[in-house]
């Protein structure tokens, strides 16, 4: 870990040496690498990183991971893709989707993973595990199978059928708890201090959050190394949020960035899991848990271990944290679906309809250019569309196909031209 200094806590800022350590021994704050950022701005330039891979890795300078176990089956640099016609429907100049729906197992988990996971087998360890709302189940389980470690995640026990078949096909021990994930995660917490395993979201939490840094890079860079004037996020643990303004501060910091970065960040919450945005909302330095009652299954983290720094990132950026009605997070993926062509899972939901909101309210101006992070696909949350059901039902004739439109369609057959 070239430029890595060790390990800080966020509350007290007492230093610790790189270790499978997540929280401060002094006062019980969480850790967080440190890097080196003289050395990183003297080494570290943009030829550099355009020559590298087209993975996370490009950015290896930036990232806690060791050349030697790094772990890599092609996470991270997914498109950015202009949406003009989202834009032009709910009155932007210039929008564009991060579709990280792209990703090995289509979600941004794979990238906080590949990181975790070079630091857990650097460290020594040969089982990956993780408490999961689904995506993040995914990801482990995917990474310690191409790499020959073993998988051990515990997901709550209604989670959506798509996400446990796409996380047991990797062979792993997949492992349903009675109860929310919030439950899971502390039966993770208290596994972690007796079973010599990497638990991501635990003991190698402050490598496993890195990960999500990179989503700052590659907007920045995609976009010729420039901010956009607005992100939107949508919010679970709140981690994605903070790491990706820390992304962006971090390529300034060293050099990468000319100026400043101005990106206002605005992070989306489901109405039935929200206690980020309530807690904004109100004013509140402090996030009081919730017992989660939403569709969005990947967000329903009712106790959000770094919504404290979330509102901290809000105010700092001069964003917000909002929420949206569950209804709306259905109508949010239909809208982008109808408008661009993408299906994105609940989470998507959440921050397109969030993105609607912020333009309706005027939050985000009309001439911003705004991103919004479409963070997974759609075929993992199937279930909250309902059955599906054909548009029509006919049988097999032109005359079936003629009553469902107004007039028949006329062909114009262009007559035949001898040789």
């Amino acid at each position: 870990m070239k430029y890595v200094e060790g390990l800080s806590c966020k509350e007290c800022r007492r230093a610790y040496p790189i270790a499978a350590q997540h929280v401060c021994e002094l006062c019980f704050g969480p850790l967080e690498v440190t890097y080196d950022y003289d050395a990183l701005a003297s080494a570290v330039t943009r030829a550099e990183i355009e020559a590298g891979p087209h993975t996370i890795w490009r950015y290896a300078s930036l990232l806690p991971a060791p050349e030697q176990q790094r772990v890599d089956i092609g996470a991270g640099f997914t498109h950015l893709r202009e949406a003009p016609r989202l834009a032009a429907e709910i009155g932007l100049k210039k929008l564009w989707l991060k579709l990280d729906g792209g990703n090995p197992t289509h979600s941004f988990k794979d990238r906080v993973v590949a990181v975790a996971l070079s630091a857990a087998r650097f460290f020594g360890y040969e089982v990956a595990a993780c408490a999961s709302t689904g995506n993040l189940a995914n990801a482990v389980a995917a990474h310690a199978s191409a790499t020959g470690m073993t998988s051990v995640v515990f997901i709550p026990s209604d989670l959506e059928a798509g996400k446990i078949g796409a996380t047991t096909v990797y062979g792993g021990k997949v492992v349903a708890v009675e109860g929310t994930y919030d439950d899971a995660n502390r039966l993770c917490a208290e596994l972690a201090g007796s079973r010599p395993w990497a638990f991501v979201n635990v003991n190698v939490r402050p490598y496993y959050s890195e990960g999500s840094k990179t989503l700052g890079f590659e907007i920045a860079e995609q976009l010729g190394w420039r901010c956009p004037d607005a992100i939107v996020v949508p919010l679970a643990s709140g981690s994605l949020y903070t790491k990706v303004s820390k992304g962006l501060t971090e390529l300034h910091r060293v050099g990468l960035l000319p100026e400043a970065p101005h990106t206002a960040l605005y992070g989306a919450q489901p109405e039935g899991c929200s206690p980020i945005a309530a807690a904004f909302a109100a004013g509140l330095d402090d996030v009081a848990p919730v017992r989660p009652r939403t569709v969005a299954r990947s967000l329903a983290i009712g106790n959000p271990a770094d919504g404290v720094y979330a509102l901290d990132t809000a105010r700092a950026t001069n964003g917000s944290i909002s929420s949206v009605s569950e209804r709306r997070i259905i109508d949010g993926m239909k809208l982008l679906a109808r408008t661009e062509g993408v299906f994105t899972e609940t989470a998507g939901g959440v921050a397109v309809s969030a993105l609607e909101q912020l333009v309706a309210q005027g939050s985000i101006a009309p001439t911003d250019e705004a991103v919004v992070l479409i963070t997974g696909i759609g075929l993992k949350t199937l279930e909250v569309l309902g059955k599906p059901q054909p548009t029509h039902r006919i049988y097999p004739s032109v005359e079936e196909v003629d009553r469902i439109f107004e007039a028949p369609v006329v062909v114009q057959i262009p007559e035949q031209v001898e040789a």
